[in-house]
């Protein structure tokens, strides 16, 4: 799907955008957002995909704050090749269509291991593997020695169909220096994308936000996201989510500017999602974090510029982690789906409808 504007309405500026983040009128702005997603969506149609997120490590050497899944590699795990593919097993059966693939930076594992791991899945399996953040691809090139398009290149000819948006954090350095600071710069991220965009790749753009991050750092952000669309078109969608203190570091340490304190709360994530959906006007879809907010939040979510409710997730991880344990199966999806009134349909990774339900 290639990139597009939303109209002819003129680009919110930066200055717009932040301002809209402090929108009091909440009713509006969703109102705003919502008629956007009505005119690049016509039809009423929600979509999602069945999969399962699968972590294939939880050893990482970046020990971010704001993450309660890694571990040291005395008390981490790495999967082997029999539980990979009992879970890849279990997903089929269940209807799902792809696999998110994704685990801690491994101090010792090379890219041969991931090539190899691979290579096993698409010798056994016909299935998408949406896989390897860009934190996780620019690792492998520094323990390899290798540019990062050439470490990209391996992995897509082993088996790689499309890279996720994880690890984006807030893609502003000052941010990361303070939550992530052994993970890779915003820069770097934003690089590991367009490599992909060059070598012909798909992949997802992503913000965690609510923590020691400013309403100019959010738009920041999105300025960095909607710029590379701009240049390479392969964004096929945006997730933002709100960041989960429980069993954190950063949990006692957010330090947000009193004038731009943020909240991890319904209202906030909202007001985010649609000025998401307002400002990236060449991005075409935007999904609902049902994983963060429950269903009932995802739900509003549809009204507030979202068009896509993200995946079934038969298996996710690092946000239980934190403690919160929202879970859903895709029954419940289509339900919540069309109790808003909207048609539901499964789609694939990139965002190809596979049936209506």
């Amino acid at each position: 799907m290639s990139g597009f504007k939303t109209g002819d309405a003129p680009r919110l500026t930066d200055a717009e955008a932040a301002a809209l983040l402090r929108c009091g009128d909440l009713t509006a702005l969703g109102q705003a957002a919502n008629a956007v997603r009505q005119r690049l969506h016509p039809g009423n149609i929600v979509t999602f995909v069945a999969d399962r997120n699968i972590n294939y490590t939880n050893i990482c050497v970046s020990r971010c704050k704001f993450c309660a899944f890694w571990r040291d590699k005395e008390d981490g795990y790495v999967l082997t090749k029999d539980e990979l593919a009992k879970k890849i097993k279990e997903t089929i059966e269940a209807g799902g269509t792809q696999i998110l693939l994704q685990g801690g930076l491994h101090p010792d594992l090379r890219l041969d291991f991931y090539i190899d791991l691979l290579k096993f899945i698409k010798s056994n399996f016909d299935i998408h593997v949406h896989a390897f953040s860009p934190p996780e691809i620019i690792h492998f090139a520094r323990l390899n020695g290798m540019p990062v398009r050439n470490v990209i290149a391996e992995l897509r000819k082993a088996g790689l169909d499309s890279i996720p948006g994880g690890g984006a954090e807030i893609l502003s350095n000052a941010v990361r220096s303070l939550v992530s600071p052994h993970k890779c710069t915003a820069d770097e991220w934003i690089a590991v994308m367009r490599e992909a965009h060059l070598l012909g790749m798909r992949t997802t753009a992503t913000m965690m936000f609510g923590h020691a991050e400013t309403h100019s750092a959010r738009v920041e952000h999105l300025r960095r996201i909607r710029d590379l669309q701009d240049e390479m078109k392969g964004f096929t969608a945006f997730i933002p989510w709100t960041f989960q203190p429980g069993n954190t570091a950063l949990a006692a340490e957010i330090t947000a500017a009193p004038d731009e304190s943020v909240s991890v709360g319904g209202f906030e994530y909202l007001r985010m999602l649609a000025v998401s959906r307002l400002y990236l006007d060449n991005i075409p879809n935007i999904q609902a974090s049902w994983v963060t907010q429950g269903l009932k939040i995802a739900q509003v979510a549809l009204f507030f510029g979202a068009n896509d409710m993200g995946s079934t997730m038969m298996e996710e991880n690092v946000v239980r982690a934190t403690g919160l344990d929202f879970r859903a199966n895709s029954a419940e999806i289509v339900h919540i789906i069309r109790s808003a009134g909207f048609i539901p349909a499964r789609r694939e990774t990139l965002y190809n409808l596979l049936e209506i339900l």
